[in-house]
């Protein structure tokens, strides 16, 4: 859905991160968190800067799914199996992907 451009290099949690987001987010939220038409958003996206969804916003979408709000994909469900863990180095992926990306 978008087009995102990837760090020259991600940190050590971004790198877990990006092993649990191709395993858990990756099936609806596409590769590289770019969003998959008429399936779900795009994670690089300015409606997901920390100033509008804090890291907490993340874990409390996953550990409990989230009505939908900003985008007509309907409700995303909880993730099965997801741990707080899983979701802290998952966000810090998206977090320098979003960086990566001009969004701050």
């Amino acid at each position: 859905m978008t087009e995102v451009r990837l760090p020259d290099s991600f940190s050590a949690q971004a790198q877990i991160g990006q092993v649990g987001f191709e395993a858990l987010c990756a099936e609806c939220h596409g590769g590289n968190a770019a969003g998959r038409n008429g399936v779900a958003p795009p994670l690089v996206h300015r409606i997901y800067e920390p100033s509008h969804h804090a890291d907490a916003a993340f874990l409390l979408a996953a550990q409990n799914g989230v009505r939908a709000h900003h985008w007509n994909f309907g409700n995303m469900p909880p993730v099965e199996g997801v741990t707080r863990a899983d979701v802290m180095a998952i966000t810090a992926y998206v977090r320098e992907l979003q960086r990566a990306n001009g969004i701050n």
